[in-house]
């Protein structure tokens, strides 16, 4: 998938990102950043994916609560406690996102289940996520590029193991992933305010 000129020229595959690491929200934001279009006219969409029927799964839901809650972003955001995107509705949503967008950059955020030493750790990739692969629905992809949280084990029994997931951990990890999104959505704001690729680091707040 050619994307054209990123917002960095810095190349990642993958990070993994503890959750509770101290500089986690910087991390993140930073990682994001280097992933997104230098195109001003393209607008990024953050679809958040689960639904709060499941509490392994609400993850995404969460985070796009958090984010909805922080106030103006410079990002569009879907998928929310109120109004989820989950399995149901997945394909029409997207439908809607592209309808009114056009052609926006989709950061995608889904929870999956991984090995046991990686519970907690955040993933940024590039390119789309396979909602529902850890429990065999087959799904949409979705996403120019997509973060993930390993919630829990894998393996075995994957429906119980979702519905067996610790909330808090899943809290937790949705208010730093959107702490990092929230932070690199005020950077880009700096970005698309601007002619050169600089902005005031000072200007980030703590989240």
């Amino acid at each position: 998938m050619n994307l054209g000129k990123r917002f960095f020229e810095q190349k990642i595959d993958e990070r993994k990102i503890p959750y509770d690491e101290l500089m986690a929200k910087d991390i993140i934001s930073s990682q994001v950043l280097t992933m997104l279009p230098l195109k001003k006219n393209r607008p990024i969409v953050i679809v958040c994916i689960g639904t709060d029927r499941s509490t392994g799964d609400s993850l995404g839901p969460l985070t796009g609560t958090f984010l909805q809650e922080k106030g103006p972003n410079t990002f569009t955001i879907y998928g929310t406690l109120d109004d989820p995107i989950h399995a149901v509705n997945l394909e029409e949503k997207l439908n809607m996102i592209y309808e009114i967008h056009g052609n926006p950059f989709v950061i995608a955020i889904d929870a999956c289940l991984g090995k046991l030493k990686s519970v907690g750790n955040i993933q940024i990739m590039d390119g789309p996520v396979k909602p529902g692969a850890g429990v065999k629905k087959d799904l949409p992809s979705v996403g120019d590029m997509h973060i993930t949280g390993i919630v829990n084990v894998s393996g075995f029994m994957e429906f119980f193991v979702l519905q067996n997931t610790r909330l808090n951990l899943v809290v937790k990890m949705a208010k730093t992933i959107a702490g990092g999104i929230y932070r690199a959505s005020r950077s880009y704001q700096h970005y698309l305010s601007s002619d050169e690729l600089n902005w005031d680091k000072n200007e980030e707040k703590t989240i």
